[in-house]
């Protein structure tokens, strides 16, 4: 243990960039400035009042620390943040679905190998990515048997993790969230990734404050950012009908079987507004498809993809509740006679599995999001022109939801009666959409127009 017993100590002060009242403690171990930021001045006062206690006493301060000997014991740093975080992910995984999982455990794999101390040895960072994903975050009954690199890489990470309380150093959360902000590449991650790891960070820390681990969240001592993510759908993704429907033409062209096979599974992203895993988990029992007129979709539940090392099945596939719903409820949606017949052709031509389903391969298995992502380049490339296949103009699969929620809305459809075939909240729909709506500007023009005319 490094010590000194060159010791200061400064005023308390108000934490003025944290949103609730926060304070601060303040105090210099040789070279080193040290703080620690508390929820009320009172604890900040009986903290720094040891410290105090402890300089007179003539004890040598920990200079890493920052702490008395006396208040510096092994049984008093608490855990690691390694410890912490498996701790963590081991409380949540029960509750958790397959991708949440899999969302806290890529955080963590950016937030652990930066929070360590300095140590000789230090494995490459592949290596420590690989212990974690694979070993460490996942449940005793899961894990396999560590290859030997893997071994030391866990022995290091152990030995080097910082205590979890030093998280209450601004220099140590900055670091914390620098990480966040980087691909493993050291490439800026995009905004949707950054929000989705500071999340995660975020609700550990308060886990840790919750289990009295942490005297407050430190992100909220922090000023940081993360990058604006778009919040709202392009319109240039957005296909009209004529161009979806020659998408869903050319999907029927791509390869023998394989296009034609995941048509009409297209087809109900775009007239039913579907999620790629309500389209994967749609059963024949959830469809009325009468031989005239409108039909009826009643989702029940949905079949997200995931690694199999992070789904209760050990499959790629859940089957979870509906995004945004309760376990159990349901959502319908009416379905015009150009959907039903195709679904009817769709049954006709390769009925259902076992359980009802009625997109699978021809070995029954779901679809990967790799294999009808790939049938569905091959469709931009049969139906779009050079300067459309290189355009964002539905890009990805998804996009096919979107142009079908805009068109509703663009119909004049009710945003109450969307939200509820779409599955959103009102407003969350009118904010994601709202670039969408075509002949707002214009109508907008004339309302205003009309009144100045008046005046």
């Amino acid at each position: 243990m490094n010590t000194s017993y060159d010791v200061r100590f400064w005023e308390i002060r108000r934490n003025a960039s944290s949103k609730r009242p926060s304070y601060v403690a303040r105090w210099k171990v040789g070279p080193k400035e040290k703080s620690k930021t508390f929820r009320t001045k009172a604890l900040a006062e009986n903290f720094m009042s040891d410290l105090r206690q402890a300089a007179k006493r003539g004890e040598a301060f920990d200079v890493a620390t920052g702490l008395p000997e006396s208040m510096a014991k092994p049984s008093d740093a608490g855990p690691t943040f390694f410890e912490f975080a498996r701790s963590y992910m081991a409380a949540r995984w029960v509750h958790s679905a397959a991708r949440t999982r899999e969302t806290m455990t890529y955080a963590l794999l950016s937030l652990v190998p930066a929070l360590v101390k300095d140590l000789p040895g230090r494995p490459d960072d592949e290596d420590l990515r690989a212990v974690l994903r694979e070993y460490a975050f996942l449940p005793e009954k899961r894990r396999g048997e560590l290859r030997p690199e893997l071994k030391s890489a866990l022995g290091w990470l152990e030995a080097a993790s910082l205590p979890l309380a030093d998280l209450m150093e601004p220099a140590v959360i900055r670091s914390a969230l620098d990480a966040i902000a980087l691909r493993f590449d050291g490439e800026p991650a995009a905004a949707n990734t950054v929000r989705r790891k500071r999340a995660v960070l975020h609700h550990l820390l308060e886990s840790g404050v919750e289990l009295k681990k942490l005297p407050a969240n430190p992100l909220h001592a922090v000023k940081w950012k993360p990058p604006k993510a778009a919040g709202t759908v392009d319109p240039r993704t957005v296909v009209n009908p004529a161009q979806a429907r020659a998408l869903l033409d050319a999907v029927a062209q791509v390869g023998r079987t394989r296009g034609p096979r995941m048509m009409a599974m297209f087809a109900c992203m775009y007239y039913a507004a579907l999620r790629p895993e309500e389209a994967s988990g749609l059963r024949r029992q959830n469809c009325e498809l009468p031989a005239e007129g409108w039909g009826l979709i009643v989702l029940e539940q949905a079949r997200p993809q995931a690694n199999k090392r992070w789904t209760n099945s050990g499959e790629t596939h859940d089957e979870r509740s509906l995004k945004h719903r309760a376990k159990g409820d349901t959502r319908e949606i009416p379905i015009p006679p150009v959907l039903v017949a195709i679904l009817r052709g769709h049954i006709a031509a390769y009925g259902t599995a076992k359980d009802g389903r009625l997109f699978r391969t021809s070995k029954g298995r779901p679809y990967s999001s790799s294999a009808y992502s790939a049938v569905w380049q091959e469709a931009r490339r049969l139906a779009f022109t050079v300067e459309q296949v290189a355009s964002p103009l539905a890009a990805r699969p998804y996009d096919l939801r979107h142009a079908a929620v805009s068109l509703w809305l663009n119909a004049g459809v009710p945003p109450t009666e969307v939200a509820q075939r779409a599955g959103h909240g009102v407003e969350v729909l009118l904010r994601v959409y709202a670039k969408c709506l075509e002949g707002q500007r214009a109508r907008a023009n004339e309302q205003i127009a009309a009144v100045l005319q008046h005046e």
